[in-house]
């Protein structure tokens, strides 16, 4: 058993990196990106949530609405993703892979080139949720209802979107001589690296999904819980990822998503505990749309 650990770890590198074509397919001349499918595929897991007869029983939206609000989210998903990874790639130094504002103002395209990829989570989570509350305030329907509702496949897009960052070869993680390590493509980034887009998504998969899940089938929950719990576990799971990600702005050894993400975990759990002291007003349903009675006080 020992010369068997011995062999295992003993013998380089486990993985070659997979060199998988970012395009997934093309359409005449028209290239069609992992990148830019893993974001669709997200926005339809959470339309058929919503417009499900059970999910639109609790939270009171229509068909169309359903097509109306996943269009409010993506739009804000989008500026708003595009927007702080403008901002952080131009404060990140060029050796950890950023750009300075002369470069996109000397190509103005790449200010919106989310084609190459290039979107920041807190942002693109910051403008949906700003889109879905513009979505809520025009409708009069419950923001914290829907976003519950949301939250419950949220974990499996992010997951798919790390998976196509390592096909990219984007945000690699830290240098390390682990047998896990793999050789990037990317020439900025020499030398055996973590896997941490795959680190990611297997919490995402492993811990963020199962909590919402849980979340979703506890009678006594109150609304807005499952969004808090998806936003205390991404923090959890992003704050320990995060070393062992190539960093970019470092502040007192922690890096800055980590200083945002260490703040969701907070905030979720805080939050989780708040939601749950309001009184309960309504009698809650099960999946299948029948009371199972009411949460207590």
């Amino acid at each position: 058993m020992v010369s068997l650990f011995a062999l295992l770890f003993d013998s380089g590198h486990w993985f070659n990196y997979p060199h998988i074509s970012p395009i997934a397919f093309h359409i005449g001349r028209l290239e069609i990106h992992w990148y830019g499918l893993s974001y669709l595929f997200g926005a339809i897991l959470v339309y058929l949530q919503l417009q499900s007869a059970r999910s639109r029983e609790r939270t009171g939206l229509t068909v169309d609405q359903a097509q109306e609000f996943v269009v409010y989210a993506m739009i804000g998903v989008i500026i708003g993703g595009r927007t702080l990874f403008v901002i952080a790639d131009m404060l990140t130094p060029p050796s950890a892979g950023g750009h300075p504002a002369s470069y996109y103002f000397q190509n103005p395209l790449e200010f919106i080139a989310i084609w190459h990829g290039g979107m920041a989570f807190h942002g693109g989570f910051a403008g949906a949720l700003i889109g879905m509350w513009l979505f809520c305030r025009r409708t009069g329907l419950s923001f914290l209802k829907l976003a519950d509702e949301t939250a419950l496949w949220i974990p499996v897009a992010i997951a798919l979107t790390r998976v196509t960052n390592f096909i990219n070869g984007e945000l690699p993680g830290r240098l390390t001589d682990s047998p896990i390590g793999f050789l990037f493509p990317n020439p900025q980034y020499p030398g055996y690296r973590y896997p941490s887009q795959l680190f990611e998504a297997a919490g995402m998969l492993v811990i963020v999904l199962p909590l919402v899940w849980l979340l979703h089938g506890w009678r006594e929950r109150r609304d807005g819980l499952i969004m808090w719990g998806f936003i205390a576990g991404y923090g959890a799971v992003r704050t320990i990822v995060e070393f062992y990600r190539e960093p970019g702005i470092v502040l007192f050894g922690l890096t800055a998503a980590q200083y945002l993400t260490l703040a969701m975990f907070l905030l979720g759990v805080f939050m989780m505990w708040r939601v749950q002291q309001a009184p309960a007003t309504t009698a809650r349903t099960s999946a299948s749309g029948r009371v199972v009675g009411k949460a207590k006080p």
